[in-house]
C-alpha cells in the first residue's frame, strides 16, 4: 500500500456502495472531504426520505428519538442511529451502519454495515466497508498545533487540510479506547489491540499490538 498509487482501491471495494460516484476519479481518499456537502445536494434522493429538512433516510432505517443529527446527511438503508449519537453535518453512510450510543460523526463518510457503537468518535474521517471501533475509540482529526495534517509514511505526504481524522480499510477492527491520531491510515483487514495510539500508515493484514509494534497477520 504506497500513497503514491491509487490508494482509494488499495483500501476499499466501492462498487457495492450506493455513492460510489463520490470516489470517481479520486486516488486519494482524503480528497472526497471537501466533495461531501456538494454530493449531498445534487444527489437525486430517489430511495430516501426525508426524515427533516436536510437529512435523508434509506429504508428501514431505525433513529432514537434521543439522537440528534443535523444537515446535510443521508443515512443508508437499514442502518441505526442509537441513543444519543450525534451526527453533525455533512456525513453519508453506507447500508447497515451503526451509530450508537453517544457517538458522534462530523464530515465524514462510511460505508456499507460501518460499526461505531459505543463512545466513538469519528471527525473528517472515512471508514471501510465492516470497519468496527471498540468503545470509546476516537479519531483525532486535528493537530495539537492546529497545522496541516501529513501523512507519515515512508514518504510525508502534504495533504492541505486542516482537519483530517483516519482512513480504515475495509475490515478495519479498532479497540477499545484507542486513539487514532489525525492522517493515520489503516490498510484492509487489519486489527489494532485496544488501548493503542496509532499514527502513520499501517499495511493491510497487520496486528498493531501497541505504538511502534506491527505484525503481519499471515
Amino acid at each position: 500500500m504506497l500513497l503514491g498509487e491509487n490508494l482509494t482501491s488499495c483500501l476499499f471495494d466501492i462498487d457495492s456502495l450506493w455513492f460510489s460516484s463520490l470516489f470517481e476519479n479520486v486516488h486519494q481518499p482524503w480528497q472526497v472531504l471537501e466533495r461531501i456537502q456538494g454530493y449531498i445536494a445534487a444527489f437525486p434522493k430517489d430511495g430516501f426520505e426525508e426524515y427533516k429538512e436536510g437529512v435523508y433516510v434509506g429504508r428501514d432505517v431505525e433513529i432514537h428519538p434521543s439522537a440528534v443529527i443535523e444537515a446535510p446527511c443521508i443515512i443508508g438503508a437499514g442502518s441505526k442511529i442509537r441513543t444519543s449519537a450525534y451526527i453533525r453535518g455533512r456525513v453519508i453512510t453506507g447500508e447497515n451502519c451503526v451509530i450508537g450510543n453517544s457517538s458522534e460523526v462530523k464530515n465524514s463518510v462510511l460505508m456499507n454495515r460501518v460499526q461505531l457503537p459505543h463512545y466513538n468518535y469519528a471527525g473528517d474521517s472515512i471508514l471501510g466497508n465492516f470497519a468496527h471501533m471498540g468503545a470509546g475509540a476516537i479519531c483525532s482529526n486535528l493537530k495539537s498545533d492546529g497545522s496541516d495534517v501529513v501523512i507519515h509514511s515512508d514518504i510525508e505526504t502534504k495533504t492541505g487540510l486542516r482537519k483530517l481524522g483516519a482512513i480504515l480499510g475495509d475490515r478495519v477492527e479498532i479497540g477499545c479506547n484507542c486513539v487514532l491520531n489525525p492522517g493515520t491510515v489503516i490498510g484492509k483487514n487489519t486489527s489494532v489491540y485496544p488501548l493503542t495510539s496509532v499514527r502513520g500508515v499501517i499495511p493491510e493484514n497487520s496486528i498493531v499490538k501497541s505504538q511502534g509494534i506491527v505484525v503481519n497477520k499471515l
